[in-house]
C-alpha cells in the first residue's frame, strides 16, 4: 500500500438563493441548476481517481454536491458535522457591503473584532474542527483518496491554518471558488503539499450563492 493519501476538500456548488441572504446553517437552501452541473463536472474530473471515502457537511448543498461523485465511485456518503458552514450571527440577513444588515446601527457591535471574528464562530475553532474531520477522512482512506465536501470559509480557514498564516483575512481574496478542490497531500500522517484546482471554473468569492 502507498504511504500517500490525498484528502480533497470540495466546496459545494452554487446555491439557489434569490433573496441574496446569508443562509449559513439554515435548512432549505439547495443547489441551483448551475450548482448541480458543477457537481457533475467535478464528478467527471475525479472519475479516474482512487476515491474510497466520501464525506460531507450535513447541509443540503454539500450533500447534493457529494451525490454524483459518490455515485460514480459506488460509495455511500458519510456525514461529519465538523465540515459544516461557520456559525454566523447575520444568518438569514442580507449582508452585502453597504447594504442590508450592515447599514443598521443595531448590528454594528457585532463587527467590533474582525480578527476573531466577533460576528460568528472563532476562526481557530473552525480550523480545529476542520482539521479533525480531515484526519478522520485521511485515516479512512489511507493510501488512497478521500473527498470532504464543505463550505468556503471553513475550507479557506483550514488552508490558512495549515500554511501558518493568520486566520483573519479579506473575504474578497479567498482562493476557494464554487466547486473548487483544495487537495491535501499526506505522506503517512504528515502533510507535505496543498494543491488547489477549479474543475468547474473560477467564480467571484464575494458573490452571494456561496
Amino acid at each position: 500500500m502507498s504511504d500517500t493519501t490525498l484528502v480533497h476538500l470540495l466546496r459545494h456548488g452554487e446555491v439557489h438563493n434569490p433573496g441574496g441572504v446569508l443562509y449559513g446553517r439554515m435548512s432549505g437552501f439547495a443547489l441551483s441548476e448551475r450548482g448541480r452541473q458543477q457537481a457533475l463536472t467535478v464528478a467527471e474530473a475525479l472519475a479516474g481517481h482512487g476515491l474510497v471515502h466520501v464525506v460531507a457537511s450535513p447541509l443540503e448543498r454539500a450533500q447534493e454536491t457529494a451525490g454524483p461523485i459518490a455515485a460514480a465511485h459506488r460509495l455511500d456518503i458519510a456525514k461529519d458535522d465538523r465540515l459544516i458552514e461557520a456559525g454566523n450571527q447575520f444568518e438569514g440577513l442580507r449582508v452585502a457591503v453597504g447594504d442590508g444588515a450592515l447599514r443598521q446601527p443595531r448590528h454594528w457591535p457585532k463587527l467590533r473584532n474582525p480578527f476573531e471574528p466577533s460576528w460568528g464562530e472563532p476562526y481557530v475553532d473552525i480550523a480545529h474542527r476542520m482539521l479533525g474531520a480531515v484526519h478522520r477522512a485521511r485515516a479512512a482512506a489511507e493510501g488512497h483518496e478521500a473527498l470532504c465536501v464543505s463550505h468556503q470559509l471553513p475550507i479557506w480557514t483550514l488552508r490558512r491554518f495549515l500554511e501558518g498564516r493568520r486566520l483573519w483575512h479579506d473575504p474578497r481574496r479567498r482562493q476557494c471558488s464554487l466547486a473548487s478542490l483544495t487537495t491535501l497531500v499526506f505522506e503517512g500522517e504528515e502533510l507535505v503539499d496543498i494543491v488547489y484546482s477549479e474543475p468547474a471554473g473560477a467564480t467571484d468569492p464575494t458573490v452571494t450563492g456561496a
